[in-house]
């Protein structure tokens, strides 16, 4: 049994919020309908590294279980064919700038009208309203907008992305399923569906803790601080004698105790020294050298090996080298050996794991347009012949 199984999604999105949220629903059992304009496809296939086949890793991965179907949204023809798939779906997703649904005449009044219970998750650079909404933006804008970029890198440095990722995208895409969820959750009260509004730098601004009530309290802006956390110490990042680099938390008086011991300096937590955290806090320089010092002394295996025996959350900073050596990750079964049209592909696995309907990869991102027969002519029941007409008018 899949989880969302007997649930349809039509993915009208593009590069990677809306269809990362598209894929976490396939994931657990929906049908995806993955919508393409026609020749060119997703930007997508185009992001990222290619491969032998024609399209990247990243699409390979990141359009796993969907039906590619091609349809040029621009014309009218396809349009029509766009609402006769729209009443035949629970949930349509896009990420298109603010009002080019309404531009088409698909805006979600007019949903409405064709499928009642339609669920549509909107993703957008700055949402639906707001003085910004018409304005383009993508990850790194969203992570600049939401206060991230602003906290990342060194004291008095220059602003980073942190890890050169999408995270906005991904996040944003969790979002988005989230609120489909719940909204199909609410559909099995009412009866309807409803409208999901999310702006990518939504998603960020959300967990950056306690960022905006300490401004607001009293004033405080947070600066770069590197590798520190503002508030705990020891919190932050060690080079060893063999010049690996690890992570040690310290989040509370107990834990750095227990650092201090497994150090053979257990004087260090000691109220008259550096127990409270507020007097960690205080010298933090201090505490950081003193960690330094001793993870400096010795090889990575070795200051591992003391962190686990006394109880303090310790790891080395992995590479995606490491990650693939990882017995952890193995055994999570983290990262999935898949066959795809560029031979066998390493692919984050689903998460979250569940015990009586997890989810699966069932195939890799397919081909443009593999899936137009299946669609066109098993659920729309269109006829060979529309379907070849359709093709030479350039519709599909």
């Amino acid at each position: 049994m899949r989880a969302l199984e007997g649930i349809r999604v039509l993915d009208l999105g593009t590069f990677i919020a809306g269809p990362h949220c598209a894929t976490i629903l396939g994931e657990f059992g929906a049908e995806v309908i993955k919508i393409e304009p026609p020749k060119t496809g997703d930007s997508l296939r185009r992001l990222g590294t290619n491969t032998e086949c024609g399209d990247t890793l990243v699409w390979l991965s990141e359009a796993r279980n969907k039906k590619c179907v091609t349809l040029d949204l621009g014309s009218e023809r396809g349009r029509d064919l766009l609402k006769r798939l729209a009443a035949k779906c629970d949930i349509i997703v896009e990420n298109f700038r603010p009002g080019t649904l309404e531009k088409w005449g698909l805006d979600y009044d007019e949903l409405k009208k064709i499928n009642p219970g339609a669920i549509l998750v909107r993703i957008s650079a700055y949402g639906q309203d707001g003085p910004m909404r018409t304005q383009p933006g993508f990850a790194r804008i969203a992570h600049a907008f939401s206060g991230l970029t602003y906290l990342a890198g060194e004291p008095g440095g220059i602003p980073v992305v942190p890890g050169s990722t999408s995270l906005a995208d991904y996040m944003s895409g969790m979002y988005g399923a989230i609120g489909a969820l719940v909204a199909l959750q609410a559909r099995k009260t009412t009866g309807e569906g409803q409208c999901v509004d999310l702006a990518l730098y939504e998603s960020v601004f959300r967990v950056l803790d306690e960022i905006a009530p300490a401004y607001q309290k009293f004033g405080y802006v947070r600066e770069r601080m590197g590798a520190d956390a503002v508030n705990v110490c020891p919190h932050s990042h060690y080079q060893t004698r063999d010049g690996k680099w690890i992570a040690i938390a310290c989040t509370s008086d107990q834990m750095f105790a227990r650092l201090a011991e497994a150090m053979g300096q257990p004087e260090l937590a000691s109220a008259e020294r550096y127990g409270p955290q507020t007097l960690r806090l205080a010298a933090r320089d201090e505490v950081n050298r003193i960690v330094a010092e001793w993870v400096a002394s010795l090889d990575l295996d070795s200051v591992l090996a003391l962190c686990s025996r006394g109880g303090v959350p310790a790891s080395l900073i992995f590479s995606i080298a490491d990650i693939f050596e990882d017995p952890q990750y193995r055994a999570r079964g983290n990262i999935q050996m898949t066959e795809s049209r560029a031979g066998e592909i390493a692919v984050p696995g689903v998460v979250p794991r569940l015990s009586e309907t997890p989810g699966e990869i069932r195939w890799l991102g397919a081909g443009l347009g593999a899936q137009n027969e299946d669609i066109y002519k098993g659920l729309l029941e269109l006829c060979s012949a529309e379907i070849e007409d359709l093709r030479i008018a350039g519709v599909i």
